[in-house]
């Protein structure tokens, strides 16, 4: 087989070494093998072992990180998914047939299983003193040089699961990832919410402003949308008597892809009926608090430069107050075109179609203040006019009962006491709708099926949305959202080979 011309990775060597064990008769790639502990478990158990051979023999499997061959005697380093070993294995333990398939066939990256007797040599590293071993998988590409693993970061986003086996780094934050989502539908269900599965399809998207992905149903002759968020679904829930719910849903946005954003992202939705945003607000520190606690064991944790504090109380402060105290501006002081002339003088664009107060607020806060916002910060009391589906404040003209969570100047969660009247939010849907039309790709569709279920009455209800990508970003201190989802989406690549020759060691060792 020559693979020269494919396009694809497969070391030519390797292919005619596993041609020539096929030729040989051995049995390649068994369908199972009976691992009696993993590697870890080997760890624990033999932790005080000494310098001579355990009485208990162990069986256990993983890949080869390295094989380092001394004549007769052959060191490896074993690792599974939690942990490495080193093997010892001798000509005279496993016999001169094995040996001799060790030694000319098994490679760095297969994957092998051995049996034997653990023992700590005289530099005191634990080992496994090898008496059985089998081929379990021949890898076919070979394995970036040892010393360095992969350091092409491209490389390591397109190429993931090479970066899983390679760097143990990787493999934590992901493993940390897991444990995150785990904790946050331990922590909601421990409190007697429910989770559910709402469409991804959906013939009308809503729930944020954001342009969709639009695809056609061929069965139905008709678009559909992939959701950009799971709220409207989430709320006919509620109006159908589901007070406590919840999701941890997959959305995807039609948006730019940079260092905080990806097309397709992981987040979780939650709606209490008889709650207001205030309520949410303590919801969300509660949860983001004790995922902090949980997988640091304190409330202070490392991001990029700063130290952060996730003690709670955390501060609360109104979108007007913050633009006053980080950019030194009274807004309610000027009007609408010195407001826009004083935008103009810092730099700030889009204030054009701008037409109250109000809304240049929402453009000086997001020009001039959320980078600012370093330590847990929950921003409060958002202008109506870019807050479509937030209950009106109870005593604040023209503003919303919302709020939003900031972190290191990354929005994190966004919540409200949610609108309930079926008339207001009709009139929202409408002016949204007007926005679309008009160009506003970003604007929301008027869902007239949701205005409908609002007319069955839904009870007052809190609800807020939280980034789980960007959590995950903080927990685990990377500072590109990419090191935190397994695929990120990466424009294709023309020339679909990516070896390079500084990142993988094709030699046969």
């Amino acid at each position: 087989m020559d693979i020269r011309d494919t396009g694809l990775l497969f070391d030519q060597h390797r292919i005619e070494e596993l041609e020539e064990l096929r030729s040989a008769g051995y049995s390649l790639y068994p369908p199972v093998f009976e691992r009696k502990e993993t590697i870890q478990e080997i760890r624990e158990k033999f932790s005080s072992a000494g310098h001579e051979k355990s009485e208990s023999r162990v069986i256990t499997a993983g890949r080869l990180y390295t094989v380092r061959n001394h004549g007769k005697t052959i060191f490896a380093d074993l690792g599974d998914e939690g942990a490495r070993i080193q093997l010892y294995v001798r000509k005279n333990d496993v016999g001169e047939e094995k040996f001799d398939l060790f030694n000319r066939f098994i490679e760095r990256g297969d994957i092998v299983g051995v049996g034997g007797y653990p023992f700590r040599t005289k530099l005191g590293e634990l080992t496994i003193w090898v008496d059985e071993i089998a081929l379990l998988t021949k890898a076919l590409n070979s394995l970036p040089e040892k010393f360095h693993g992969l350091t092409n970061v491209e490389k390591r986003y397109r190429q993931r699961y090479l970066d899983l086996i390679v760097n143990t780094e990787s493999r934590e934050t992901f493993r940390k990832r897991s444990r995150l989502i785990s904790e946050i539908r331990s922590y909601l269900t421990d409190r007697l919410f429910l989770e559910f599965e709402t469409p991804v399809l959906q013939p009308v998207y809503g729930g944020a402003n954001a342009r969709p992905f639009t695809t056609f149903h061929h069965c139905l002759g008709q678009n559909l949308f992939m959701r950009i968020a799971p709220e409207l679904y989430l709320k006919r829930l509620v109006i159908g008597g589901f007070e406590k719910v919840f999701e941890v849903a997959r959305n995807f946005r039609n948006e730019d892809i940079d260092t905080k954003h990806n097309p397709e992202f992981s987040m979780v939705e939650i709606y209490e009926a008889y709650r207001d945003y205030r309520d949410m607000m303590a919801l969300t520190e509660g949860i983001i608090s004790h995922l902090v606690s949980s997988i640091h064991g304190e409330y202070h944790i490392p991001f990029c430069r700063e130290c952060l504090d996730f003690t709670p109380p955390w501060r609360k402060i109104t979108m007007e107050d913050a633009v006053k105290e980080f950019a030194g501006l009274d807004v309610r002081a000027f009007g609408l075109d010195e407001l826009k002339r004083i935008a103009e003088e810092k730099g700030i664009k889009g204030c054009d179609d701008a037409t109250s107060w109000r809304e240049m607020l929402v453009l000086f806060f997001e020009e001039l203040v959320e980078e600012k916002l370093i330590q847990p910060t929950f921003i409060y009391d958002f202008p109506i006019e870019n807050s479509p589906l937030a209950k009106k404040h109870r005593s604040k003209e023209g503003f919303t009962e919302r709020f939003e969570l900031f972190i290191f100047g990354m929005e994190i969660a966004n919540g409200f006491s949610e609108l309930n009247d079926p008339l207001d939010q009709l009139a929202r849907f409408q002016r949204q709708e007007q926005m679309r039309k008009a160009g506003d790709l970003e604007a929301q569709m008027l869902d007239y099926d949701f205005i409908n279920a609002l007319g069955y009455g839904m009870p007052p209800t809190g609800g807020v949305g939280l980034g789980i990508d960007r959590l995950v970003m903080l927990v685990t201190n990377q500072s590109s959202i990419k090191e935190v989802i397994l695929f990120p989406q990466m424009k294709s690549e023309v020339d679909c080979n990516l070896q390079s020759p500084d990142e993988n060691n094709t030699g046969k060792k």
